[in-house]
């Protein structure tokens, strides 16, 4: 075990890495692609669509493999290193998804909320920045919390655009090794303690969120 470890720690730090950058291009695309389904201008809106429909109804490896592959073609001619395509991808992917999540979560804000942002007379800004927004969030937390994860397993098919995630250093090991057993399940209980720790920091941030709005209503 122990000369199969470091390798694999070695992919799994990338796994991290692509996981955690890919959220944070995630997040911000799946609440601009909800705002801009809410949008009164139809170039925006029918863009966003296109976007979240695309993304959302097509296969994951397929558009690893379009950036990958095809946009380094003409007329494109754009080449994204595999770490680029994998934080790009995985990102564009999981926003799609979270578009909908978005949707669902600015559909549960009571409409007593617009009404008394109306009545305090903020501008449309300030209501979604300090009112909508935050409410939002929380009630995206949950579902959010499994998205994450889905986000975390779906890196296993970055090995195939050649990047050394986790699943392509156990392929590696697998391969020069030969101890298929012990290699697949160090890899399995290295996927499930990263999951479990994205659902207990997600836990941990929805409970401290959840304690703050009481310690606010309570003032």
């Amino acid at each position: 075990m122990g000369e199969l470890m470091p390798l694999l720690m070695q992919g799994a730090w990338i796994t991290i890495q692509i996981t955690v950058l890919s959220t944070l291009l995630a997040i911000p695309a799946a609440i601009l692609a909800e705002l801009g389904r809410r949008a009164t201008w139809q170039p925006i809106r029918w863009f966003s669509i296109c976007y979240v429909e695309v993304f959302r109804g097509s296969s994951l490896l397929v558009q690893l493999f379009w950036l990958f592959f095809v946009l380094p073609l003409p007329p494109f001619n754009i080449e994204l290193t595999p770490y680029q395509v994998a934080v790009l991808g995985m990102g564009l992917h999981i926003g799609a998804y979270g578009a909908e999540i978005m949707r669902g979560a600015f559909k549960a804000i009571p409409k007593g909320q617009y009404e008394a942002c109306t009545a305090l007379n903020f501008g449309r800004f300030s209501q979604f920045r300090r009112i909508i927004l935050p409410q939002a969030m929380v009630a995206a937390i949950p579902p959010g919390t499994n998205l994450l994860i889905e986000l975390l397993k779906n890196t296993s098919l970055l090995s195939l655009i050649t990047l050394a995630d986790l699943s392509f250093r156990a392929k590696q090991l697998d391969q020069y090794t030969f101890e298929t057993v012990k290699v697949y399940a160090l890899t399995l209980l290295l996927y499930f303690i990263m999951a479990q720790c994205i659902s207990l920091t997600m836990r941990r941030i929805e409970r401290r969120v959840q304690l703050g709005r009481m310690g606010g209503s309570l003032r």
